[in-house]
């Protein structure tokens, strides 16, 4: 009696897991600053509230491993300009990189933008701990201060996102070794970590040093 009930729960399980599932939801033609003719595709999940997008630049192909940038959402940075951190100028430039591979090398690149505010622990904790921080503590001891995670990012769901466009071969834009890691033990292969640092400001500069002294990120 137990083995069947066992049975029943397992399936249960693997039938809530597949419904829950990550899934392409629509996809359209997406003209935007760096290239005119990108792709931007949604994924959405039943279990997840959230809702992830991938824009792809220049013409996918299964004979060109992508250059991938996974971008946490930033508020702050991406739409208000926050010179905080690096997130908006990073995204800049991970899309103009991308389109100077497809322009200049027929290649193409994919930028997943992840619903995951501030490395996952979400817009109001982020602004709690920018309160902290202006009491002079660091971003990781900030976090601590709150009962928070550095790093609370679901990476599976980015590595299930590349999966499903087709990419399981990719070389990633980042300064961060932790993603490749994720990454790779998601499934996804990593044939090369192409670094992605910009110049610092006075307002991000001791952002930037807690990343490379801290986090492990491959910062000069």
């Amino acid at each position: 009696r137990f083995a069947l009930i066992g049975d029943d729960t397992q399936g249960d399980l693997a039938a809530y897991a597949e419904a829950g599932a990550l899934k392409i939801i629509t996809r359209a033609r997406l003209p935007v600053s760096a290239c005119e003719d990108a792709e931007i595709v949604a994924f959405r999940s039943s279990a997840d509230l959230r809702e992830h997008v991938a824009l792809i630049i220049g013409k996918q192909s299964g004979d060109r491993q992508p250059l991938v940038r996974l971008h946490s959402e930033c508020l702050t940075g991406d739409i208000l300009g926050s010179l905080k951190c690096d997130c908006g100028p990073q995204l800049d430039a991970a899309l103009h990189a991308m389109a100077h591979e497809a322009r200049d090398s027929g290649g193409w690149g994919v930028l997943l933008y992840m619903r995951q505010e501030g490395r996952g622990i979400g817009l109001i904790n982020k602004l709690r701990a920018y309160r902290l921080q202006d009491q002079g503590f660091d971003t990781v001891e900030a976090n601590q201060r709150l009962g928070l995670p550095d790093e609370a990012r679901d990476f599976p769901v980015a590595a299930r996102m590349l999966g499903l466009l087709g990419a399981r071969t990719i070389r990633l834009l980042t300064n961060n070794p932790a993603k490749v890691v994720a990454l790779e033990a998601a499934g996804i292969t990593v044939s090369e970590r192409v670094p992605h640092q910009l110049p610092e400001n006075p307002h991000n500069a001791r952002y930037l040093a807690t990343k490379r002294d801290r986090s492990g990120h491959l910062l000069i």
